[in-house]
């Protein structure tokens, strides 16, 4: 979308500070860190939200979950201590950017519940 903050990240039109990069995903540093450890972690393909996630993006999402999520935490150094991954979704669950992302947080204790 090109009015879309997070694809003119992942199409290097706004510099972000990267973390991990693939063909599928980019995962950088949020500039207004709620974590000593706090990372964004989105598709490159446009998809507004969990909520609409289609059968053909099952692979995305496990690449993501399975395979990215988990080699930043090691990269991060807080796969061991702990960490938690959140997806806000739509207004009242707290999503601001329309392009689904995952927040990757640790270095601290995480208080619950969270909001």
């Amino acid at each position: 979308m090109a009015d879309c903050i997070f694809c003119k990240i992942a199409n290097k039109e706004i510099p972000a500070t990267v973390v991990y990069e693939d063909e599928q995903v980019l995962a950088f540093k949020d500039l207004e860190p709620q974590a000593p450890v706090h990372v964004l972690v989105i598709p490159k393909k446009h998809v507004a939200s969990i909520a609409e996630l289609k059968a053909e993006d099952k692979e995305l999402a496990a690449h993501i979950l399975v395979d990215v999520i988990p080699q930043i935490a090691r990269e991060q150094k807080i796969d061991q201590s702990g960490f938690r991954v959140v997806a806000n979704t739509g207004d009242e669950g707290g999503q601001t950017v329309k392009h689904l992302h995952f927040h990757l947080l640790g270095g601290r204790s995480m208080q619950w519940p969270p909001g």
